[in-house]
């Protein structure tokens, strides 16, 4: 199914459906990461190992905030400040954070951290609002394969076996730096 229907997509997400979708630089796909059948069908339809971990989406700081309270005031900020509204231009920071109880085992994998951003991509930002939350977010390709940078790649991955929000990418032209929140480490640049 295509929809340009922002709520028809916070819909499919909530019946517990798979939903790709354009973010800052590629296509993502995504899924209420509390429902552990869609998370597997995400990981089913990439060829993904579990351990791997995801991302995860959010579309303002209160989303995630529980996931900020423990970190050290100095390193709070620096995450918060790379989340502030900035240009599209800007590449997306993803950050390792640690994972409180509210992350379910299967978001993370093998480690102990999770993976966050606060997007400023104004599709995804109305998605995780309309949603109410926070969503999985990982590149829209078969393992192996670069990541869909159109519908129509996407859609030649997938094909009917997905629902699609149509829309624009948001104009970076690399996915999101993670970094280590804990030991500043940048894991991917």
């Amino acid at each position: 199914m295509l929809t340009t229907s922002v709520a028809k997509a916070a819909q499919i997400l909530h019946t517990g459906e798979v939903l790709a979708y354009p973010t800052e630089a590629v296509w993502g796909l995504g899924c209420d990461p509390y429902n552990e059948s869609a998370f597997l069908e995400i990981l089913r339809l990439k060829q993904r190992p579990i351990e791997k971990g995801v991302i995860l989406l959010a579309g303002q700081i209160s989303q995630i905030e529980h996931l900020l309270l423990n970190l050290d005031p100095h390193i709070r900020s620096q995450v918060i400040e790379s989340w502030t509204p900035r240009s599209q231009l800007d590449r997306a920071t993803t950050w390792l954070l640690p994972a409180d109880h509210n992350i379910p085992e299967w978001i993370k994998g093998q480690h102990t951290q999770v993976a966050v951003r606060v997007t400023n991509h104004p599709l995804c930002i109305a998605l995780c609002n309309a949603f109410n939350g926070f969503i999985v977010s990982t590149s829209a390709n078969p393992a192996g394969l670069e990541p869909a940078r159109s519908l129509q790649q996407a859609s030649q991955y997938f094909g009917s076996e997905l629902n699609y929000l149509n829309g624009d990418l948001g104009l970076s032209h690399e996915p999101s730096k993670i970094i280590d929140a804990v030991t500043g480490s940048i894991i991917r640049e």
